[in-house]
């Protein structure tokens, strides 16, 4: 048992480690009520000692985000969870710093609250070069999305210039213009400038690139069904330059070149692998596999087996062509899979 000396000592040497703490540390009793502050939350903020006991913390932030602060507070003395959130706190000039603040319940043996513990944490600065970072990968963006617009005007412009190159030029161009799309999708957005096709996903991708091939009636005659995976920008250009190059030649030779033709795109997650499975209905009569390979069936090849590590197979059934790209189940999202490794060996 402690002696009344003994706790004294012990308050003691807990708040002299809390005011030698950079952080601002508080407590609160079980009902949320302030009652403490290191000397660290008193020198950021100015305010007299005892002023922001209570509920006059929530003074202290700004306007904007007082409200969800304590709707957040709230919450967490209603459950029990940890509070976590950013907002802004005001200084003692008078300027509002970005701030992380957290909070933990300390609970007794029969598992009541008897306090709450908190830390807020000054990451203006942080918050500033997140926001600058943020800026300068939407210039870069933008100006990649005018490098393919003009290099398809260019191409434009020769095509004119060299008419028994019409061909060749459309060619190349609706590849680029496939790129340019993927790129869209997949590039850093603001609000306003996000794409309204939906989240970064491959099925929304994909319905998407699939939409200049829609029936009369608007309907979808690539249906996309099965496993929907995350998707980003290491993936997009390969996987943008397959399926627009099975959806051209469908359009010209197979499925999509006939009234009454579709085409079933399933994609399946299995193990450690994904599948994605492209198989026409209704074209024309297939009558075996070409003598020789096209450029664009190269370069479907190129992209799923040299960027995407994974194997590209064709059967060129009667009743029509089937593709499958058999792909690990990371290609779709390498940077998300390499941060999880990453993170799972640092724990």
């Amino acid at each position: 048992m402690l002696t009344a000396d003994d706790q004294r000592d012990r308050r003691e040497a807990l708040a002299a480690i809390a005011d030698a703490m950079p952080q601002m540390v508080w407590s609160t009793r079980p009902d949320g009520f302030h009652d403490y502050y290191n000397a660290r939350w008193y020198e950021f903020t100015g305010v007299p000692d005892g002023s922001t006991d209570g509920e006059g913390w929530n003074d202290m932030f700004h306007p904007e985000d007082q409200e969800r602060a304590w709707a957040l507070w709230r919450r967490s003395l209603e459950t029990g969870e940890p509070y976590e959130i950013e907002y802004r706190l005001r200084r003692h000039d008078g300027v509002y710093r970005w701030t992380l603040g957290r909070a933990m319940p300390l609970r007794n043996e029969t598992g009541q609250i008897v306090r709450w513990y908190g830390t807020c944490t000054d990451i203006d600065d942080l918050k500033r070069m997140e926001q600058a970072k943020e800026l300068l990968s939407q210039e870069l963006s933008h100006r990649i999305k005018n490098i393919f617009a003009v290099v398809s005007a260019l191409i434009a412009l020769s095509a004119r210039r060299f008419p028994e190159a019409k061909d060749f030029a459309a060619a190349v161009r609706t590849r680029i213009n496939a790129l340019a799309r993927a790129h869209e999708f997949v590039r850093p957005h603001t609000e306003s400038s996000r794409p309204t096709v939906g989240s970064m996903t491959l099925h929304a991708f994909l319905t998407d690139l699939f939409k200049a091939y829609a029936g009369a009636d608007g309907g979808a005659r690539v249906r996309v069904t099965g496993d929907d995976a995350s998707f980003d920008d290491q993936a997009a250009t390969s996987v943008a330059l397959l399926f627009h190059e099975l959806a051209t030649n469908a359009a010209k030779y197979g499925a999509l070149s006939t009234e009454g033709g579709w085409v079933d795109l399933d994609t399946r997650r299995t193990d450690d692998r994904f599948v994605l499975s492209w198989t026409e209905h209704g074209g024309p009569p297939v009558e075996g596999e070409p003598e020789r390979s096209g450029f664009g069936a190269s370069l479907a090849t190129l992209s799923v087996e040299g960027q995407l590590g994974g194997r590209l197979t064709r059967t060129w059934a009667r009743e029509g062509l089937r593709v499958v790209a058999d792909l690990p189940a990371t290609a779709l999202s390498r940077r998300r899979a390499a941060l999880n490794v990453a993170s799972t060996t640092s724990g």
